[in-house]
């Protein structure tokens, strides 16, 4: 069976090592990228199965970010799960706005963060793991 692939973008290097330990422990595959030049051209190359993103990055925030994936047309209905560690009253509703499927607050429960990727899947009619 293969993996889903999810596209981890944090500029903070142990943000990203934690969501791997807990999503490779659910069975997700996870790449990573930590600036937002390196986020969408790993979108690219690796074709996620969804984008779990940072709003404060360097080179362009989070928002940039989603905005440059909905203008690549295989990229465009990559579901985004905004986590961020902003004034959840703000961003939130600038995230949704922008597009993302969901938002956390950091730090991010890791029974939150699963069920919320889970769902995301579901709503978008990715299976939570692909068949091989």
């Amino acid at each position: 069976m293969a993996k889903t692939k999810i596209l981890i973008v944090d500029d903070d290097a142990n943000a990203r090592l934690v969501l791997r330990a807990r999503l490779n422990a659910k069975n997700y595959e996870t790449i990573f990228a930590g600036d937002s030049y390196q986020a969408v051209s790993a979108a690219r190359k690796e074709q996620p199965d969804l984008v779990i993103l940072n709003i404060g990055l360097p080179g362009g925030d989070g928002f940039i970010v989603m905005e440059r994936l909905k203008a690549i047309v295989a990229l465009a209905c990559v579901p985004v799960i905004v986590v961020s560690a902003q004034d959840p009253q703000e961003a939130e509703a600038r995230a949704i706005e922008a597009g993302a499927k969901a938002f956390l607050q950091k730090p991010v429960d890791a029974e939150q963060l699963v069920a919320t990727i889970e769902k995301t899947l579901r709503e978008s009619g990715e299976p939570t793991q692909k068949p091989a």
